[in-house]
Order: structure tokens, then sequence, then C-alpha cells
């Protein structure tokens, strides 16, 4: 798709409170251009620092009146566009982490792989084309999921769901991410059946995980972490394992899906597909072996390490 408008304006509006900017969306189907109208913004925090991207994450906002019934967009309202920040690889990267998550529980965000193309008018110049990634709309995933979004900062983990956060933090810990808070929804939206059930988490932002490996990423200094590509356990103080071999056994279930989604990846260079089949293969080894999965998972209970650091936006909150 290409994405039409005074791109210099709405790239330069990085502040705290970015505004809305006139733009269209622009896509072939069936051999005829499908122009819809939109409203875009910069949003974002890490990503959408200058210093940072090149290319700050958007809002797209599409009106139901003027999106063609017929048009993949039909029935959208925001949409995050996720854009490259140093190569588009790394974009591809971060997309199959999703596809990863998709196969874990339907409780995900969906995502879709893009070639967008920018065209700024006030220059008359087209970039060049990039792959992005469109994010389901929140409320969208939460009525897939029968459930309404939950809007809450302040929650601690043993407030959740025990099975869904500990699914979530084990996959956390699989893909090697640390950048993600409950206390602070940093990264994580939470949704609810209804007002008396107790919330599940869903992680999305992973391109400060270690097997995305964006040259970037780094953990928050308060983690004492060398790289994103040693992994750390960020969940709470559980002494009995036997809690964890219900979450274990899934991703013992899912292992071949898991691999499939590198294993011959036409989109990935062999040398990407082989780190990190070793990446995954070390996950694998440490929930197999009781006492290197003992040691991973009972980190938050050393009162001495780094397990229960919370932080938001890789700093520590006092």
């Amino acid at each position: 798709m290409t994405l039409r408008g005074d791109l210099k304006t709405v790239f330069k509006d990085r502040g705290d409170d970015p505004q809305y900017h006139e733009a269209t969306v622009n896509y072939q189907a069936n051999d005829s251009t499908i122009i819809i109208p939109v409203k875009i913004k910069t949003r974002g925090h890490f990503r959408k620092l200058s210093g940072n991207c090149q290319y700050p994450p958007l809002w797209l906002n599409f009106a139901k009146s003027t999106t063609p019934k017929k048009s993949v967009f039909r029935g959208q309202d925001k949409m995050k566009l996720v854009t490259p920040c140093r190569g588009d690889d790394y974009v591809i990267y971060e997309y199959l982490v999703y596809k990863l998550y998709n196969l874990i529980t339907p409780q995900s965000f969906r995502a879709r792989l893009v070639l967008v193309t920018y065209h700024d008018e006030s220059k008359d110049k087209s970039s060049d084309p990039y792959y992005g990634i469109l994010l389901e709309e929140e409320d969208q995933m939460a009525k897939r999921n029968k459930s309404e979004s939950m809007e809450k900062i302040g929650l601690i983990p043993q407030h959740l769901k025990r099975e869904e956060f500990l699914r979530m933090a084990v996959f956390e810990f699989m893909i090697g991410n640390t950048d993600w808070s409950i206390q602070y929804m940093q990264n994580v939206k939470f949704l609810v059946e209804d007002s008396t059930s107790l919330p599940t988490p869903v992680p999305y932002d992973f391109d400060h995980a270690g097997i995305v490996s964006a040259p970037y990423a780094k953990p928050a200094p308060e983690l004492k972490l060398t790289s994103t590509r040693q992994r750390r356990y960020r969940g709470y103080c559980i002494e009995d394992m036997e809690q964890f071999e219900p979450i274990f056994q899934i991703y013992n279930r899912l292992q071949n899906e898991i691999y499939a989604i590198y294993q011959d990846n036409p989109m990935l260079s062999s040398s990407y597909q082989k780190q990190t089949i070793k990446f995954l293969d070390q996950f694998y080894e440490t929930i197999n072996d009781p006492k290197k999965a003992r040691e991973a998972f009972t980190y938050p209970c050393d009162k001495s390490g780094t397990g229960n650091v919370i932080i938001k936006g890789l700093r520590e909150i006092e």
C-alpha cells in the first residue's frame, strides 16, 4: 500500500501530544486503485524518537463512512502501523513473534505483514517500499475472545488469571523479552470476560526481544543483563514448580509448529534461521531439565536478584 500526505509534517510531530493529520491509504485490488481517506499520527515511545528510528510508528484512523465495504480495511477504526527502525528485516522478525503467540493462545493480537511506500506530497517524493506490520485493533481482539479490554494501572501479576499470566510470562522468557510490566501496562493489554473475572494479559511490541535481535535493543540497566539474548524470567515468586508443568506442556506440544515458523521460511536468511533455532533449543533445554527450569523460573524468589524489578519504558520506577 502507499500512504500519501504531508508526511514531512507528520514525522516532525513526535512530541508528547501528536496531532492527527490528513492522509490517504492507496492500494491495488482487481486492477483498480482503492483510495481511502485516513487520519494519521505518530505513536509509541522508543521508536517514536527521531534519534532512534527514521520512521515513527503510526496510528491509522479510518472513518467507516468513507471506507469501502469491500475494502480489506472494512470495519476498522484505529489500527497500529509498526514501521522499520533500522532495516525492515527486524520488522519481519517481530511479525513472526506475533505469529508465535497466535499459536499459544487466541488471546493475542493478530498481525498482518504489509509492504508500504510513503509518498510525501510536500516534496512529491516517494520512499522505497518497506515492510511494516498492521496490528489488529484492541477492541476487535477483545470481541473475538468474547471479552472487553480493560485499562488499569497498578495491577500486580498476582491479580491476574494465574495460568494465563504464566503462559504469557513463559512466552516472554522464550523470546528473550524483558521490556514489559504488568504494573504499568508496559507493552501489555488486559482482557476481562465480565466485571467479576480476573484479567488476562495480552503482550505486544516485541522489538526488544532477543529473538528479534534488533541492533538498538538493550535490556534495562536495572536488570543487570548483558544483552537481549540473555533470558530473564520476570514473573513473580512461585516455589512450586508443578504449577509450571501445564504451561511447559503447552510449549512442548507446540514445539514443531513453533520451529516451523522459522524453518525453511523464504523471508529469512539461513543465518537468522540457524541462530533462532539455536535460541529456541536453549529454551526447550531449560524447560525440560528440572534443575535448569527451577533455576530459571524461581529466580524472582531470589531477593538479592533483579527478578522483581518493576520497569516502565526500560526504566525502574521508584
